[in-house]
């Protein structure tokens, strides 16, 4: 998808650089797949601000998106690329065989038209089924290709695919290890079937980190579309406000009250030889991942 500059008619649209939508195939959402969405603004039950600098912006209602990719074993077809105000990436309506409906992320080359599925164990270890491996496929990971580019990624077997979902994101499994986990197979009345052996799977990670992950966890086949999302210039302060963005105010513009960089003279200098957060932790550089924490044996490099 391309995107478009506009002609200096006003100061505000001089370094506007905004999508054009033309992978977009429908403009009005599914009915049955929108729930509402409160507005909270920053704010927490008790009502005192936890995110600084939230607030207004335009009404927005929720698409349920299918990340569990729970229907298994089930064609379904592509009827719409549609865009989604809640997030980055553009989703697709699928319809089923059986008549319903869902939303997926939209991956990368997902055309209206194109058929994708979801395979469960079952299908692949009892029922022999051999999985298609294509755009928009929903595999377990031990049943991925290595190289295989992949998004949706769940960190538990069953929760529902959790990282790898924003604009352009993009994993790739890098190899197995002969380190197993077991999983057990059902039959359609809950009675066990088979266990069977599953390695785990390492991914590199958008962030360049390589992490293990247990091979009976989903991920979804390609790359998350909407690359240029990364190209946006929004050219004026009311385009962020429309999302719900305030002004952001620096701590040097501050008084010392409300920050560790407010006060002085002229309003230029921080005191600080370093940058603090306003409760006076380090930042630009310092590192805030806990020491010991219980998911350390699944890094296998952390991210520089």
């Amino acid at each position: 998808m391309a995107i478009k500059k506009y002609k200096p008619t006003s100061p505000g649209v001089r370094h506007r650089i905004a999508l054009d939508y033309s992978e977009l195939t429908k403009k009005k959402p599914e009915k049955k797949l929108l729930a509402p969405k409160k507005r909270i603004s920053g704010r927490d039950t008790y009502g005192h601000t936890t995110v600084r600098f939230r607030g207004g912006g335009n009404k927005k209602r929720y698409r349920i998106i299918d990340f569990k990719r729970d229907k298994k074993d089930i064609d379904a077809k592509v009827a719409a690329i549609e865009y989604d105000p809640n997030r980055s990436a553009f989703i697709a309506l699928l319809h089923y065989t059986d008549g319903e409906k869902r939303y997926i992320l939209a991956p990368m080359g997902l055309k209206v038209g194109d058929h994708v599925r979801a395979y469960s164990t079952k299908a692949l270890e009892v029922d022999g089924v051999i999985p298609d491996i294509k755009v928009g496929c929903a595999l377990p990971l031990y049943k991925i290709p290595v190289g295989t580019r992949v998004h949706n990624v769940e960190l538990k077997p069953g929760k529902g695919g959790q990282i790898v979902r924003a604009a352009g994101a993009v994993a790739q499994i890098v190899g197995r290890e002969e380190k197993f986990t077991t999983h057990t197979i059902f039959n359609e009345n809950g009675e066990i079937i088979r266990k069977i052996q599953v390695p785990y799977v390492v991914l590199r990670l958008p962030s360049g980190e390589l992490r293990r992950f247990q091979g009976d966890c989903t991920a979804v086949i390609g790359q998350v579309g909407n690359l240029d999302h990364a190209n946006i210039s929004y050219g004026k302060a009311g385009a962020k406000r429309w999302l719900g963005r305030r002004p952001h105010v620096r701590g040097v513009a501050m008084n010392p009250v409300d920050h560790p960089h407010g006060g002085g003279e002229g309003g230029k200098q921080k005191g600080y030889k370093t940058p603090v957060t306003p409760w006076g932790q380090p930042c630009k550089g310092y590192k805030t991942r806990k020491k010991n924490k219980p998911s350390d044996i699944f890094i296998v490099k952390r991210r520089k």
